[in-house]
Order: structure tokens, then C-alpha cells, then sequence
């Protein structure tokens, strides 16, 4: 059988359409779901808190358990979202040395390692109690404090909120709560975010959304209506993660969603949690199911 020109166009048409909506990527409607594994505050430590009702030793158990879970399921990537290490000041326990908190990072590095893709990692008010900033990426898997990256049809951006009111870096600092983003990295914000198109999660340690925390003093994070501010004026970022409070919550400012994350640490007998985040890029959906006390939500952007 001899086609003709026009059978032969038509014919090939056909064939690149069709190849074209069952090529990943290539088409909005067929854009692949995206997992991310979700945990916050691990708080590693040799040593317990009885002040605080923290069991912090137990952390490899914990850790491990969230990692295998998250290979199991399978997660695309993981985020730990601050207070990976809990530095050596505890109420009600001797301080110890403080050199010891560089072997206990890298222990609980050498179990959130055994995750079967990439990790990434916000740094907390912990992590800086008895480290530098650099002393903590040497001694994990980060290479930066703040940055951004694309996976699937998503955009993520990583903050570092530990900086003092005057916008130098906290170091060792033995016990600090309020956070703050100092305006070089608020300037990076702005043009990161104006670069992409994709829909942005936001990720940071503190939470943005307070407006007055007592141990604070003020905000979690001193200049956090600038920083809302960059995010609503984007038209670009459809959710925050955060941790800090060691509870669940969930707000919307402006289209936004906030959400903070529960615990992995073992505060008042709580169950070990931890979060499987399904987005799904046409349905335009965040499906957090938790596991342990975390809390599952069904959000729409």
C-alpha cells in the first residue's frame, strides 16, 4: 500500500504527539508526583535532658527507623529541617565538653547517609550552640547554608535563618532561640526566586509565621514579614516547611501554606515522627502523611 504526501504528514503528526504526551516532563498534565521525606528536630546528643522531659540518646534508633521507612516507600529526596545535633547545653545535666558534639553529628550523619537518594539539610538554633557553621557542613553531607534546587517540577529553596539581629553569623553561640535573615540573603532570595518558574517550597528552620515567641523575645525569626513579604511578591512560593516548635501546625498567610513539623526526638515519651510529602504537580496538591505524632494534611495550591 502506497501512501500519499499528505497520509505521510499526518501519520507522522500523530506519531510526535502522541510520543510527546507520554514523555516525562513534556507535558503538564503528565508531569510525574514528586516524594520527599520530611523530619525535623532530631536533636542528637549523648546526653538526656531531665529538665525538659528529652530523651536524646536514642536518636540512631529513631534516625534509622525514619531512613528505612524512607527507602522503603521510596522518597525522591529527604530534608531534615534543623536541630540535627543538639549541642551540650541541657537543663538539668552537666555541659561536658564541647569538642564531643563533632563525633555525635558525625554519627548521626553516618545514619541519615544510608538514605538511597539526595539530602539536604537546614541548620537550626541547635546546630550552632557548640559548632560554626562550617564545622557542621564539614561534617556532613551540606556544602552550603542556604541554597536552592530543582527536583521534578518543583523548586526548593533551603534558608539559614542562624544569624544574630546585627546579621553575623551565630557561632557557638551556647544557647540562642531567635533567628534572623540578614539582608545579603534576602537580596539572594529575591533574584533566586525571580529565576524560576516552577511552584516553590521554602524551607527553614524557625518558623515564619510567629509573630511573638517568648523564649525569642519577639518573632522566631526577627525580620519575618520581609521575608513573607519576598515570598508573597514572588507569586511563586506555594508552601513553607518548618520545624523549632516540636508540634504540628498548619497556617495560610496570603495563599501560602505554613507548615510546621513535628518532632523525631523523643520529647515526653512521643512517638518517633516524621512526614512522607507526595506534590503532585496537576493536581496542584501537598499530601503529608505522618508517621508517629506527626499530623497528615491534604492542601491544595
Amino acid at each position: 500500500m502506497r501512501l500519499s504526501v499528505t497520509a505521510i504528514l499526518v501519520l507522522t503528526v500523530t506519531v510526535v504527539f502522541i510520543a510527546a504526551a507520554f514523555a516525562p516532563g513534556m507535558a503538564a498534565g503528565t508531569e510525574s508526583v514528586l516524594h520527599v521525606g520530611i523530619f525535623a528536630d532530631l536533636h542528637a546528643h549523648d546526653t538526656n535532658s531531665p529538665g525538659e522531659g528529652k530523651i536524646m540518646t536514642n536518636y540512631p534508633e529513631r534516625l534509622g527507623a525514619c531512613i528505612k521507612a524512607m527507602n522503603a516507600w521510596p522518597a525522591d529526596l529527604m530534608i531534615e529541617l534543623g536541630d540535627f545535633v543538639n549541642g551540650r547545653f541541657v537543663l538539668g545535666a552537666p555541659l561536658g565538653k564541647p569538642a564531643r558534639i563533632v563525633g555525635i553529628l558525625e554519627k548521626a550523619e553516618a545514619i541519615y547517609a544510608q538514605f538511597h537518594g539526595p539530602r539536604y539539610y537546614v541548620l537550626g538554633n541547635h546546630d550552632v550552640y557548640d559548632l560554626s557553621k562550617a564545622e557542621f557542613l564539614a561534617h556532613t553531607g551540606a556544602t552550603k547554608t542556604y541554597e536552592s534546587f530543582d527536583a521534578g517540577a518543583y523548586h526548593f529553596v533551603i534558608l539559614d535563618a542562624q544569624y544574630d539581629k546585627n546579621g553575623k553569623d551565630l557561632s557557638h553561640a551556647g544557647w540562642v532561640v531567635q533567628g534572623n535573615i540578614p539582608q545579603f540573603e534576602l537580596d539572594w532570595l529575591k533574584q533566586d526566586l525571580a529565576k524560576t518558574d516552577k511552584p516553590t517550597i521554602v524551607c527553614v528552620h524557625q518558623r515564619l509565621d510567629v509573630d511573638f515567641d517568648l523564649l525569642s523575645g519577639g518573632p522566631e525569626i526577627l525580620d519575618n514579614k520581609a521575608v513573607q513579604k519576598v515570598l508573597e511578591n514572588s507569586g511563586k512560593v506555594i508552601a513553607v516547611f518548618q520545624g523549632h516548635e516540636h508540634r504540628n501546625v498548619h497556617t495560610v498567610i496570603d495563599g501560602i501554606h505554613y507548615i510546621t513539623f513535628d518532632q523525631l526526638c523523643d520529647e515526653h515519651n512521643s512517638k518517633p515522627s516524621w512526614a512522607y510529602v507526595t506534590l503532585n504537580p496537576v493536581k496542584r496538591t501537598i499530601d503529608i502523611i505522618g508517621a508517629g505524632d506527626q499530623a497528615t494534611w491534604h492542601l491544595k495550591y
